[in-house]
């Protein structure tokens, strides 16, 4: 007897051995491939991207997964508790690994053997932390031996708290949710401290199996697999029997998330994450938690939005109807109509809707929609489809598919019974907005095209057009700067220039044929005179203009060609409508600026637009007093062009819209300047513009360049869109003069002849023309081809340019009648914009 009981202990001592040594063996070759806890360790769970608009509202979000981070602090005990229950009840008193839990589910198990049971199992919160951060979802023995020996370490090196604490923030609970923050916003619009006890419980049912207890598809597992976390809940002592009753008794009812205020900027927005991803990569866009404050204005982009699509629809309307989307059997139009919007969907903007015809009478048609219900278009609605139209059966027949558009009624104006609409079409125009401060680069308003539903290519920052005779300002600029006035006289005569050995002369004409012969600066820009800016530029001299192109920004290299002159090189919007704030900011440096601050996830400013030193701008415990003046930053910004030269520039694009090719936006009634451009063929339709704190830029033309028809010039197509824009933006704002800077004087000039006014002068042509103090606007030279070309002025001189604390004084509104009138006006000093930004 004794020997068998000392054979038997010996066998067991041998057992034993053998097993811790295969035992140390196994965590030996296990415990060397095992991943670090660094992982753990520095957690930062991927988070949402946001882009905030000027004011405050959202525009746009950037995640691959719904999640909030919340510190296990803020999370409610009960919430806790429900996890707790349902997932590991002992998770507070295991070292990592729940052995009593392993042997209850083997016992269960081998009891539901034959019944066709799931298999339990038994791992812990800790093991599922392991396994969803450094392993992955591998079924094997191997994985489940590793996922234990890091729960083993794990528990060794991190509290239980904050092993919970990533658990309840990483799991993934359905519906793209990830942790109990973002679940419950994503099932019952609550933030966790709202959470009722059994959406507490519900939410911890979910782990096992998040689209097995969906409560929209599998309602009565739901709510089993949550009465049974309950239960579990009572069980533990979290509850009495009471509160669990209560719970159980009650339905899941869940809630859809509040549909967030978001600022409608598709193009802007697009644009900003492509900076992002360039600045930082796209894994910290979508993970990184980033807070974006842009500078986009809502209200300001809604009326260039409204602009825009207003100026191309109306090209559009001009050219025709180009027929119906689509025909259907009109015996079925219903699902035809339905069947044809799910695949060819079309970029439908605001109110517009496909419809049906269904019925066409002599003055009207009758249409129906895809929800049942019908209106009729009127005759008068469809007239601009054809202007040899005389009745609706000239446009559209029955079983058309068409884009229809309520009719806009004016204020007090009913609507008619039935319904009445207007036939609508989606331009195949195209084309671009921009708007910006031109004081400190900062864009208030960017559109990229007629909807980013249809195409995210970005026609003000992508597409490169030529901007026709919107470039002609920067060559006449660049003879202000090297010594002529606003009145010297530049023949516009006819001209012949060689190409070279056996190519034809080229010989530039105007818009319209004629020629006016000595033509003062002045009138050559404001009439956009092509024939006068070329031979202008051969005095100057086409490296000059270049250079000047290059400082501006809106060319970075270009060979030597006198076609530049007149726009036949490429560029974006935005470079042009940057060029032109820096010639009302008084010819400083500025670039367009999408991003005003990026915070990190805590909070932290990573990067700033405005990054100026502010001497007394910092609180400090000296308070000062508030009687005395807010410091201002320092003016950084890098001075381009002598300020008078800017000036006189800005005057005389003041007079393109007083006399020359702009007259149309005098509607505004206040000092507005541009310039209207339009290239070979009429391909491309420009007006950038600007009043003394906003410079905006239109664009219109096809993407892939064609005619855009006769006649079809800037002022026609463009300019519209800038006034529609302009009218909006400014309508509670002061009209405010162009600011003068010091050095410049006024002389009554005729804006024909460019001489002082004589008896023979007409009060309608007689103007203040802005002259630098030293030049003298008596009689000018008239310069031919023959003229000597004017020495470069290489740098402006240091002491012409007004000191930074100068500023100047406002052209009068209204010039006193010509017999009271002095000969020049000396502009007394006003204060100047220093890059802080201004009025619209």
């Amino acid at each position: 007897m004794f020997r068998w009981i000392a054979t038997g202990l010996v066998t067991l001592m041998m057992l034993a051995l053998v097993g811790g040594f295969a035992t140390f063996v196994v965590l030996q070759h296990y415990g060397k491939q095992l991943p670090t806890l660094e992982k753990l360790q520095n957690y930062q769970p991927d988070t949402a991207t946001r882009l905030y608009a000027g004011d405050g509202k959202l525009l746009v979000e950037y995640a691959t997964e719904k999640r909030v981070f919340v510190p296990l602090t803020a999370i409610p005990k009960q919430v806790q508790q429900a996890f707790l229950s349902a997932e590991d009840k002992n998770f507070y008193n295991h070292p990592g690994v729940d052995f009593q839990g392993i042997v209850r589910a083997a016992l269960d198990n081998l009891s539901n053997m034959g019944r066709n049971a799931p298999l339990k199992g038994a791992s812990t919160i800790t093991q599922q932390v392991v396994k969803n951060f450094l392993l992955t979802n591998e079924q094997s023995i191997e994985r489940k031996i590793k996922e234990a020996l890091l729960a083993f370490r794990i528990s060794k090196v991190m509290s239980k708290d904050k092993v919970l604490e990533l658990y309840l923030n990483d799991i993934y609970l359905g519906g793209g949710a990830y942790g109990v923050a973002g679940a419950a916003l994503h099932y019952f619009n609550k933030s966790l401290d709202d959470l009722t006890l059994e959406e507490s419980a519900f939410l911890a049912a979910l782990p096992k199996a998040p689209n097995n207890y969906n409560p929209q598809r599998r309602y009565e597992a739901a709510k089993a697999r949550r009465d049974w976390v309950i239960s579990r809940m009572q069980e533990d002592g979290y509850i009495d029997a009471v509160m669990a009753k209560e719970a159980t008794e009650k339905p899941i009812v869940t809630a859809d998330q509040d549909a967030t205020e978001f600022a409608n900027a598709a193009y802007f927005a697009e644009e900003v994450r492509r900076k992002i991803v360039a600045m930082y990569g796209g894994a910290v866009l979508y993970g990184g938690g980033l807070t974006v404050h842009t500078t986009v204005d809502p209200v300001l982009q809604r009326y260039a939005t409204k602009a825009l699509r207003k100026a191309m629809i109306a090209y559009d309307r001009r050219h025709g109807f180009r027929g119906p989307v689509a025909r259907v059997d009109i015996g079925n139009w219903r699902e035809g109509l339905v069947q044809f919007s799910e695949k060819t969907p079309l970029p439908l903007i605001e109110n517009q809707r496909l419809a049906v015809v269904l019925q066409v009478n002599d003055d009207n048609a009758r249409i129906g929609f895809s929800n049942g219900l019908d209106a009729r278009i009127p005759f008068a609605q469809m007239k601009w489809a054809s202007s040899s139209a005389k009745k609706p059966a000239d446009v559209i027949g029955v079983g058309n598919v068409i884009v229809t558009a309520p009719i806009e009624l004016k204020e007090g104006e009913k609507p008619a019974e039935p319904e009445e609409y207007q036939l609508a079409q989606i331009p195949a125009v195209n084309g671009a907005f921009m708007a910006m401060d031109p004081h400190t680069g900062r864009v208030v308003a960017m559109v990229g095209g007629y909807s980013a539903q249809d195409s995210e290519f970005n026609r003000a920052t992508q597409a490169k057009r030529q901007p026709g005779s919107a470039f002609k300002p920067f060559v006449y600029l660049t003879a202000l700067e090297n010594g002529f006035t606003p009145s010297t006289i530049v023949m516009d005569t006819p001209l012949s220039l060689s190409q070279g050995p056996g190519l034809p002369l080229w010989q530039p004409k105007n818009y319209g044929g004629d020629f006016l012969g000595p033509t003062t600066l002045r009138r050559g820009l404001e009439q956009s005179r092509n024939v006068m800016t070329v031979r202008l530029a051969l005095q100057v001299g086409i490296e000059r203009i270049l250079n000047l192109a290059y400082r501006f920004g809106i060319y970075e290299k270009l060979p030597p060609n006198f076609s530049i002159v007149l726009g036949s090189s490429e560029t974006t919007m935005d470079k042009l409508v940057n060029a032109y704030a820096m010639l009302v900011n008084g010819g400083k440096r500025v670039q367009p600026s999408l991003i005003e601050r990026i915070q990190d996830r805590n909070g932290k400013t990573i990067f700033r637009r405005d990054n100026r030193a502010c001497e007394g701008c910092t609180a400090n415990d000296d308070l000062v007093p508030l009687s005395e003046t807010p410091p201002l930053p320092a003016d950084a910004r890098e001075q381009v062009v002598d300020p008078r030269v800017a000036y006189q520039m800005v005057s005389i694009l003041e007079g393109v819209v007083q006399r020359g090719t702009g007259t149309s936006a005098k509607v505004l009634g206040r000092p507005v300047a541009g310039k209207t451009g339009t290239t070979n063929d009429s391909r491309d339709a420009w007006f950038v513009g600007f009043t003394p704190d906003l410079v905006a830029g239109v664009y219109l033309g096809y993407d892939t360049p064609r005619k855009l028809g006769a006649k079809e010039t800037g002022g026609k197509a463009a300019l519209p869109a800038f006034i529609d824009f302009m009218g909006n933006a400014l309508k509670d704002k002061p009209a405010l003069p162009f600011r003068i800077p010091n050095g410049i004087r006024l002389t009554r000039m005729d804006v024909q002849t460019g001489q002082p006014p004589g008896p023979g002068s007409a009060p309608k042509n007689i103007i203040f023309e802005a002259f630098k103090s030293e030049q003298e606007p008596g009689s000018m030279p008239v310069l031919d081809v023959t003229t000597p070309i004017f020495d470069p002025v290489d740098a402006v001189d240091p002491n012409l340019l007004p000191a930074p604390d100068e500023g100047g004084s406002p052209l009068p509104a209204v010039p006193p009648p010509a017999s009271e009138s002095p000969d020049f006006i000396t502009p007394e000093p006003t204060p100047s914009v220093s890059g802080t930004g201004g009025l619209y």
